[in-house]
């Protein structure tokens, strides 16, 4: 019986959908070539199970490209291209063993630590001084769920030195301050999953490089912004029940005095990010790709004597991440080599083509056409897996910046209405201070905040960078 498996009822019918829409899209009578039809029968069957989650996204991925490979829609090459041609996994892995080595060695509460013992007893400036570390976490821990983590057990030990409670308004501002400058900071930097994997496939199917300090400077008026502005929320749709929080500051100094001074598994850590941050910030010097940065960097942090992470350590790292980028950038090479992505895009874009005439237009069109998108393929990922070479092949056919229209197409996929949306909301969710309500009043709130600000930046600052 249903009710006996360890799955919801409505994903095992989603999931009997995904399973169906393989025959059902392979023998349709559709004018189409017979491998870009197979390529969007599969296509289909792996979006369906993103969506409903019946099993991991990588196991998903992974069946989706042998099925390509032994249906004999694309050979073995091409089915798992994602591994082979492209470097996001490998930057991916790199960014998440940087960001292992940081949690592991004690680094990342360290600085975290510190940097919220300078700031005051007065709430304004705690509330400021967390949404700051979560800034700087961001380039440390490239994943918003753990860098979520973190901060927010942080919050969770100040406030009963505090003296309030976890539903108080003092608890909430600080819990969803956290969470979305999380999520923001996740789009502005090229950290995040999503952002790595955006950056992959925009340079694949728009024939345009990227760099790691190009994609910094061009969200940094968003990134800035968004500091203020979320402070600002905070402030006043949660007023502090008590403006001075003194026992709080104790609390961080006394969390600091613990951990002691300086290790060397630290010194090291910090040594190893220095050393990747600084290559980051200036692979448009020096031309080395952010992956080989990041992979090699990642590496040394598991050599014996010069390393930090252990065997152990490694135990802790979650491959599925990595194999479900490879993956998604595999099913969009399949797609591409079959014709079946213009088959798409032609059918994306056939209602919102009329409306976009230059950059400005497409800043409102995409926009909006990716909030929509992403209510439906909840995953970030899964969305800018199946999504960007779309928005690609629709820039290069119409000769518009695919730069311009990866950037704010990548950035879109931010919106958030709904705790399902995004693994950081449900992350910051189990700490049990704010609720769907609230999610949905701050969503509204930057939904409409970061579209402004987008029509902002995109005519009069990336012009000004070189993306016009």
């Amino acid at each position: 019986m249903v009710e006996s498996l360890p799955f919801g009822r409505g994903k095992i019918l989603g999931a009997l959908l995904g399973v169906l829409a393989i025959p059902i899209f392979w023998f349709a009578p559709l004018p189409l070539e017979p491998r870009a039809q197979h390529a969007l029968a599969i296509t289909a069957f792996m979006v369906i199970f993103w969506i409903v989650e019946l099993v991991p996204h990588a196991v998903t991925g992974l069946l989706g490209c042998w099925l390509f490979w032994a249906l004999q829609v694309a050979p073995i090459r091409t089915a798992f291209a994602g591994f082979s041609n492209s470097e996001a996994p490998w930057f991916l892995l790199g960014a998440l063993l940087i960001g292992l080595m940081v949690t592991e060695s004690g680094l990342a509460k360290r600085l975290a630590f510190t940097i919220l013992s300078l700031v005051g007893s007065s709430f304004s400036r705690i509330l400021l001084a967390f949404i700051l570390t979560n800034l700087v976490l961001t380039v440390l821990i490239p994943a918003g769920p753990p860098r979520v983590i973190l901060l927010c057990t942080i919050v969770l030990g100040a406030l009963t030195s505090f003296g309030v409670d976890h539903k108080s308004n003092i608890a909430k501002a600080l819990i969803i301050g956290v969470v979305f400058s999380a999520t923001l900071n996740d789009k502005t930097i090229l950290a995040s999953t999503p952002a790595i994997l955006a950056r992959s496939l925009i340079i694949e199917h728009g024939d345009v490089p990227v760099y790691w300090s190009q994609w910094l400077i061009a969200y940094a008026p968003l990134g800035l912004a968004n500091i203020f502005i979320i402070w600002w929320l905070m402030m006043r749709l949660y007023p502090p029940e008590k403006k001075e929080l003194p026992g709080g500051q104790s609390y961080l100094r006394q969390q600091l005095e613990v951990l002691g001074p300086w290790n060397a598994q630290e010194k090291r850590a910090a040594f190893w990010t220095f050393v990747a941050v600084a290559l980051w910030a200036t692979d448009r010097l020096h031309g080395v790709s952010p992956a080989v940065i990041g992979l090699g960097v990642g590496l040394a942090a598991t050599l014996p004597g010069i390393g930090v992470l252990t065997m152990g350590d490694m135990k802790k790292l979650n491959f599925f991440i990595v194999l479900f980028m490879g993956t998604a950038l595999s099913m969009a090479e399949v797609l591409r080599d079959t014709g079946a992505v213009t088959v798409l895009s032609d059918s994306m874009f056939r209602f919102i083509a009329p409306l976009i005439h230059n950059t400005n237009d497409s800043t409102i069109v995409l926009y909006w056409a990716a909030f929509a998108a992403h209510l439906v393929l909840a995953s970030e990922t899964s969305m800018i897996a199946v999504s960007m070479p779309l928005v690609m092949n629709f820039s290069l056919e119409h000769q518009l910046n695919p730069l311009a229209l990866g950037f704010v197409w990548s950035f879109a996929t931010g919106g958030k209405l709904f705790i399902y949306q995004s693994l950081v909301l449900i992350a910051g969710h189990t700490f049990g201070s704010y609720d769907a309500k609230d999610i949905m009043k701050v969503g509204v709130f930057f939904l409409f905040v970061e579209w402004f600000l987008l029509l902002l930046i995109v005519p009069f600052y990336w012009p000004l960078i070189g993306i016009g």
